[in-house]
């Protein structure tokens, strides 16, 4: 092997074209992009969603709807499911660690027990908020409600 030899991989080179190098290279005069408009110039660049003057979509489309910044976001669980998770487990106290431990909510989530469900185990619940429902349905059982 020589240096006068070496040649790159098979198919890692690929053929540029030079374009603008004069008549004779078959590339040159308006360089490949016709002739006179924007897209023939430099510096071009078309903007995001530009359907060649047509009203865009994102103008044509009108706008709705509301988000309020200040919503909070809970985490919605079921008495049924405390009930399962209480028999799987035979927990005494649910707490917002326990439920993270299950996988039932996420670390950084609010979590509101919601009253669909029967409870029938005696059980304390600490939790960020409660229904109505919810926390008549745990006394009643016999357990506790704490709110975060």
């Amino acid at each position: 092997m020589k240096l006068n030899t070496l040649k790159p991989a098979e198919g890692s080179v690929k053929s540029k074209k030079r374009i603008g190098r004069g008549q004779g290279s078959g590339r040159g005069g308006t360089s490949t992009r016709g002739h006179k408009g924007a897209k023939s110039r430099s510096g071009y660049s078309q903007k995001l969603g530009f359907e060649g003057g047509q009203m865009p979509l994102q103008r044509r489309v009108p706008k709705f709807g509301f988000r309020n910044p200040n919503r909070v976001e809970y985490k919605a669980i079921n008495l049924s499911t405390l009930e399962k998770l209480i028999q799987d487990t035979k927990l005494k106290t649910i707490d917002v660690a326990a439920l993270v431990d299950h996988g039932l909510a996420g670390k950084k989530d609010l979590i509101k027990i919601l009253g669909n469900g029967e409870l029938k185990s005696k059980v304390e619940v600490t939790a960020h908020a409660f229904s109505a429902a919810a926390a008549k349905a745990i006394e009643a059982a016999g357990g506790k409600v704490t709110q975060l």
